[in-house]
């Protein structure tokens, strides 16, 4: 069977991206910080699917941790054929309410650690000859809000240059970029959703298997729901006065 592996699996879009790759016959390697939660996400899919289930407890904010996923993209044994970039957190205040450490640390997990994990992936799937991996994005990344937003606009740019260069060679790259998805990521940021529309909302599920359909048609991007591909297309294309306004409201 073809492996892959997800980071940030222990729950939401991670957990999501486990499940439905598992349906497809993947064997799964789950990667987070929590054993506990790592060890019943694959008892889960064990028990539910014919495949095999690995997990991997490391915490990509160290170079320790981040070494112990790249060890494992570039095994030779059950090589991982499909990574899953999807381990993220937000901030929930303005740019200098945050400590600096803070900004750097977000930073490392939006950006460093994919960037480091696809450098490993894609190199040794070019000598395997194919592969595949989902960078999971935002729609925030097409709008100027803050850092998270920032990060996010590189891993878009970054996944459409890499799926337009390695594509080709058998390489597909993917930025899923949903908009709000109810999963904990605002519960752990102490984000106020209140005044978030109901019809903004996206569950796990549908996010996780339009994701996987454009990922598997050889998609850059993939935003999942019509509305929130409208959505993008207008925030793309804000004049930088009324950017800066909207922006205001929230980061």
């Amino acid at each position: 069977m073809t492996t892959a592996l997800i980071t940030g699996a222990t729950s939401g879009l991670g957990a999501g991206f486990a499940r439905q790759l598992a349906a497809r016959g993947y064997d799964i390697v789950l990667v987070g910080r929590n054993l506990a939660r790592l060890e019943q996400g694959a008892h889960e899919i064990a028990s539910a699917y014919p495949v095999r289930t690995e997990v991997l407890a490391a915490d990509l904010l160290t170079e320790d941790g981040t070494a112990a996923v790249v060890a494992r993209l570039e095994a030779g044994q059950n090589p991982v054929m499909l990574l899953v970039n999807n381990a993220g957190f937000g901030l929930k205040g303005w740019f200098t309410d945050n400590t600096v450490q803070e900004e750097r640390e977000q930073l490392r997990i939006l950006v460093q650690a994919p960037m480091e994990l696809a450098y490993a992936a894609i190199t040794a799937m070019q000598k395997r000859g194919f592969g595949r991996i989902i960078n999971v994005a935002s729609t925030a990344g097409f709008t100027p809000r803050g850092t998270y937003s920032a990060a996010k606009a590189w891993v878009i740019n970054f996944s459409r240059w890499a799926n337009a260069h390695y594509g080709p060679l058998g390489i597909p790259v993917t930025a899923v970029c949903p908009g709000f998805v109810r999963t904990e990521f605002h519960d752990r940021m102490g984000a106020d959703t209140s005044g978030i529309k109901d019809w903004m909302w996206l569950d796990v599920d549908r996010v996780v298997r339009e994701g996987l359909r454009d990922a598997f048609a050889g998609k850059g991007v993939s935003i999942p729901t019509k509305r929130y591909k409208v959505l993008s297309v207008i925030s793309a294309n804000l004049p930088d006065a009324l950017a800066a306004k909207l922006s205001a409201r929230g980061r």
